[in-house]
């Protein structure tokens, strides 16, 4: 069976990327430079993606809302350290309905300001707090080297706003969310091995006091952001009058935190699990998790009728699973398709099948292809989609630990970076090493303790074992 030619992945690792995401119909270039359309395939890999999500955010108490997409210009200008670092990237309406407005608008490129103006009108005691609140929305940040999914000037995402009586616990619930949401669900649902940590000073997000990020190696080595999670402290409550009155009757700013993830995590998916065949789609995220494909019927249209039983079998037992009877298109030419949109499982069938009571089973992710009577097949699906889960997260977990390196100084950590990530003491790189890193497209992606936790302040004379993770990023 001939293949669809993607450009190989050691070869030109980014045109492999783009190859793959237009010959899986996942996504195409909009019309204004920086945008993208989101294919049907693409989309129903989000909506799973949202699914999961959306219930880990339900299960740590956050409630969804929606903020408008316009934001008043003087909104954004009451943070000053948070308007500074998004001016760059900012869309702004000056000119609408037939005349110029009085105020300019900027279009969403995060919601900090839009919440922080409504948490306090909603937030009058300590009764009302916590409030935690999350919405689904797009956002615009205007893009000068756009890449789909990666880098978008539009793009999808969740954007978590939560405000707390103190700062203990703000702080532990952005702690929360950065390991019971973002960590589970990475590991477990996109079965890739994420590493938590805390940003620099220097890669903190505008207006934060504290970033923690997780970082995903990719197939080539470098680094992905796939989510962070921030606490501001009192910047924002100061900058919006964001007030309780405690059980004392006293007035207190409160503490508050933001968190988010996109369509940022399709890019890491696909450069994480893709091969030079196309997409390998981890079995708890694929919208289809098996086709039952026809390789061709017989003049009674028995290999169609048991297909779609096979399906309906497959469905009530708790399987996404889908025919595929379009015996008028060559086999082969079908087999390419669904290897490419990485579908997790193929069930192939035909009248060489039916004679001997069997189908042929094909796994995609551990490229397995092997014949397997009819009765019984749902057990060995079921088998089959956990196994390659686990998988996927097994080989992307070795790539990681096979090109990371223990290194001591910074010009090892460059030639760390060439292949991979290296890990170096904090103490050895400090702010004037971490300019240099960057000097070579080297960033500092986050900052661990020895044993992998995430330290509570970025001071080595307050954590003297702090080790900076450094690579190349996307």
């Amino acid at each position: 069976m001939s293949r669809t030619v993607l450009t190989p992945r050691a070869e030109d690792f980014p045109r492999w990327y783009q190859d793959l995401i237009t010959k899986a119909e996942l996504a195409d270039n909009g019309p204004v430079r920086g945008t993208m359309v989101i294919r049907p395939w693409g989309y129903g890999i989000w909506e799973r993606m949202q699914a999961g999500m959306d219930s880990r955010i339900k299960a740590a108490g956050a409630a969804n809302a929606y903020f408008p997409l316009f934001i008043p210009q003087s909104y954004l200008q009451r943070e000053a350290e948070h308007v500074e670092g998004f001016s760059p990237e900012l869309a702004v309406v000056t000119h609408a309905g037939g005349k110029d407005l009085e105020e300019p608008i900027v279009v969403r490129p995060t919601s900090e300001t839009m919440v922080g103006e409504y948490l306090s009108k909603w937030i009058n005691s300590h009764r009302d707090l916590p409030l935690l609140l999350n919405q689904w929305a797009n956002v615009v940040r205007w893009e000068l080297r756009p890449r789909l999914f990666l880098r978008t000037s539009e793009f999808l995402w969740q954007e978590g706003h939560t405000a707390h009586a103190d700062e203990q616990d703000a702080a532990a619930y952005a702690r929360r969310i950065l390991h019971e949401v973002y960590a589970d669900f990475m590991r477990t649902e996109l079965a890739i091995p994420v590493v938590p940590g805390r940003k620099t000073r220097h890669e903190r997000f505008a207006g934060a006091v504290n970033t923690m990020t997780l970082e995903a190696m990719m197939g080539d080595g470098k680094a992905l952001q796939m989510g962070t999670s921030h606490e501001f402290g009192q910047n924002f409550a100061r900058a919006f009058d964001i007030t309780y009155t405690d059980a004392e009757q006293h007035s207190r700013l409160a503490w508050t935190t933001s968190w988010g993830s996109s369509t940022r995590m399709l890019g890491g998916l696909i450069m994480a699990h893709g091969d030079d065949a196309g997409l390998r789609l981890p079995p708890s995220l694929a919208p289809i998790q098996v086709v039952v494909s026809v390789v061709r019927d017989d003049d009674e249209g028995r290999p169609v009728s048991v297909a779609r039983g096979l399906v309906e079998e497959l469905i009530t037992g708790g399987i996404r699973a889908e025919l595929d009877d379009r015996v008028d298109i060559p086999f082969g030419r079908r087999a390419v398709d669904h290897e490419l949109k990485g579908i997790p499982v193929r069930l192939e069938i035909g009248p060489r099948d039916l004679a001997e009571d069997r189908v042929t089973l094909v796994r995609r992710i551990s490229s397995g292809k092997q014949p397997h009577p009819i009765d019984g097949v749902l057990p060995a699906i079921t088998t089959a989609l956990a196994e390659d889960q686990h998988l996927l997260y097994s080989e992307a977990e070795t790539r990681r630990e096979e090109r990371t390196a223990d290194v001591t100084g910074l010009d090892e950590a460059r030639e760390a970076a060439r292949t991979g990530w290296a890990r170096i003491p904090w103490r050895s790189v400090g702010d004037r090493g971490e300019a240099e890193l960057g000097e070579s497209g080297i960033t500092v992606r986050c900052l661990v303790l020895p044993d992998g936790a995430v330290p509570d302040t970025d001071d080595p004379a307050v954590e003297p074992d702090l080790i900076a993770v450094v690579g190349r990023s996307y």
